[in-house]
């Protein structure tokens, strides 16, 4: 994507609703605080990678976005609900996780593992319906696994599992999109891929997106807007120019880089000075 294009994605999200409001939120893991005061928006159709050194609280964050770690303090609002308020199957309902590969049992087919993101919306008895196989069909077509609909998980490369739980998360027909570190394990072919099919996403239904990412390259590339966290604060939040600077990750990471403007693309290049 050209800065072109990133800057014209960036004004035309400008002026949504917000999806996703964190608040002055704080997460504790026993005594330590993990997260200290962060305070997040995200906006339909917009997607943000958050970046930061190990141990930042980003997966604390997605954690706690999503309901499985409980908070100490603040609040988390997407599509103006309270998210510590309601039920898990009305979470389900405003928010799908996309979490790594690794964790999808290998015995079950694609058809069957996207029909589990149909689970908050099944009746009484727990059977599904004609809508929610219309849905998981949809699913499965805009994640491009049409032909791998009765192979079993363990049989698929690893980003052909990724796709799968993308198409999970589509099937819970969420507002909000939660990836934790969507392109671990994955070729440059297959992060490519992913990531491209998350952009259409987000543009066409649309989709707010809260990923995590390492790679600062692809982050300048995917992201409409960057949050650096740091030792559990938002260090900077703004568009990829504006945080993937030579400054902010020389303080971060304690190495000199070089943050060059993407030849081709006009987002921030991040390499490694060789020299030190």
């Amino acid at each position: 994507m050209g800065a072109a294009a990133g800057e014209k994605r960036r004004q035309l999200v400008k002026g949504r609703e917000d999806m996703l409001e964190i608040h002055s939120l704080f997460v504790n893991y026993a005594e330590a605080e993990v997260l200290k005061g962060v305070n997040l928006n995200l906006a339909e159709g917009e997607i943000m990678a958050v970046i930061g050194p190990n141990g930042a609280g980003k997966t604390t964050l997605i954690r706690a976005v999503s309901g499985v770690q409980p908070i100490r303090g603040g609040s988390i609002n997407v599509g103006g609900r309270d998210m510590i308020r309601i039920s898990a199957k009305e979470r389900a309902k405003l928010l799908a996780v996309v979490p790594q590969a690794r964790s999808l049992p290998g015995d079950v087919t694609v058809y069957e593992t996207v029909l589990l993101g149909r689970t908050p919306y099944l009746n009484w008895l727990g059977s599904s319906g004609p809508s929610d196989h219309a849905t998981v069909r949809q699913a499965i077509e805009l994640t491009q696994l049409g032909a791998l609909a009765s192979r079993r998980v363990g049989e698929l490369s690893g980003g052909e599992q990724q796709r799968v739980l993308l198409a999970r998360a589509l099937a819970q027909d969420a507002p909000l999109l939660l990836l934790d570190e969507p392109t671990t394990h994955l070729d440059l072919q297959h992060q490519t891929m992913f990531l491209n099919l998350v952009r259409s996403l987000a543009a066409q239904k649309p989709l707010a997106v809260l990923m995590i990412l390492h790679d600062l390259n692809l982050a300048g590339i995917y992201a409409d807007r960057v949050t650096l966290l740091v030792g559990g604060r938002v260090h900077a939040t703004g568009s990829p120019a504006q945080v993937i600077t030579a400054d902010n990750l020389a303080a971060i990471y304690h190495i000199p880089v070089n943050v060059i403007q993407h030849p081709e693309y006009g987002t921030p290049l991040v390499l490694p000075d060789g020299r030190n």
